[in-house]
């Protein structure tokens, strides 16, 4: 395993992004979100997504210069155009309106469609968790995940986050409808490992634990079955009708053109309805809840969402953050 220092990434991953054509302090935040997001080891979401990043770039699906603009709205809620922008850049502009009119009216909502990949999701339900603001946020993909009951994908793994603030370390669900992540699949896929539990079905219709098998048929598993594919559904269909952007089934099925698709961003300021020592009361006795269960592995305890986020963001900045040596060439090289 390669591990470089966080400053190194982000510096190799700032020149890249000024590279593409970035202005200094778009390409400044843009690295930051990639460095952050590897960092906390979410690898497939992170360096590792660069050069897909790079490629809908250089194809014309993502415009570099573009920055989203309000088309509607009316007080707490407001719809917003990302004109095809860089797809993180346009997701945390979009959770910080939420929050900044969570700030005025106690919530905030923003639709944002004609955007692009967000990259890691849960960064911004973490930045407004570091706000002390409660977070919803999903956004639609192409369509990776068929209906429960059909072969073909018609829906998309539309990942889900719900962020929690917390003195003593946030609650932050990151999650895809799918039981993996493609990114995730990849990743097995490529170490040659199995899957812990079944992650989809082969050519042949049988669950399994092979990512290469569930990658080449197409047919990854919905969370809860039935359930998970009713949950993408609502997802898409939210995200689309109160954005005005795609929905899944529009939006092209080449990964390095995956564009103008439609995100949803809820912040919710709690000090509007509750002090914050109830609060911390409150999440303090769910969370010792949890605590006490019995674990299966006495060596595994059990933990809550964002908790081992919280260990591997130590971890990497002490011992280095681990790094693809392959990817992490091809961005040392460029100059």
């Amino acid at each position: 395993m390669l591990r470089v220092p966080y400053d190194d990434l982000y510096t190799a991953l700032l020149r890249a992004m000024q590279g593409l054509g970035l202005v200094p302090d778009r390409a400044s935040q843009c690295a930051r979100l990639f460095a952050e997001t590897t960092r906390d080891g979410v690898y497939t979401h992170g360096l590792n997504r660069f050069p897909r990043f790079a490629a809908s770039i250089a194809n014309g699906s993502v415009d570099v210069n573009a920055e989203p603009t309000k088309t509607a709205g009316m007080g707490a809620i407001e719809r917003w155009d990302g004109r095809r922008g860089v797809g993180n850049l346009n997701a945390s502009a979009s959770m910080q309106r939420a929050i900044n009119l969570a700030k005025q009216y106690g919530i905030g909502g923003v639709a944002l469609g004609n955007t692009n990949h967000w990259m890691r999701g849960g960064s911004y339900g973490w930045q407004a968790a570091e706000q002390g603001l409660f977070a919803i946020c999903w956004t639609n993909t192409l369509a990776n995940l068929p209906v429960w009951g059909a072969k073909t994908p018609t829906l998309g793994n539309n990942p889900l986050i719900i962020a929690i603030p917390r003195p003593g370390g946030h609650v932050v669900l990151d999650m895809a409808a799918s039981q993996f992540s493609y990114g995730t699949l990849a990743a097995y896929s490529k170490r040659g490992q199995p899957l812990p539990v079944d992650g989809g079905f082969d050519t042949e219709g049988h669950l399994t634990k092979d990512a290469a098998a569930i990658e080449a048929s197409q047919r990854a598993l919905p969370i809860g079955y039935w359930k998970g594919s009713g949950l993408s559904l609502v997802l898409d269909m939210l995200a689309a009708m109160l954005s005005g952007g795609l929905a899944t089934h529009q939006i092209p099925l080449d990964p390095t053109r995956e564009s103008g698709i439609s995100q949803i961003f809820l912040a919710i300021d709690p000090s509007s309805v509750a002090s914050g020592q109830e609060l911390t009361e409150i999440a303090e006795g769910i969370l010792n809840s949890l605590r006490d269960a019995t674990p299966v592995d006495p060596g595994k305890p059990v933990r809550y969402p964002g908790e081992q986020t919280l260990q591997l963001r130590e971890e990497n900045l002490r011992l280095g953050v681990p790094v693809d040596p392959e990817i992490w060439k091809q961005i040392s090289a460029i100059p």
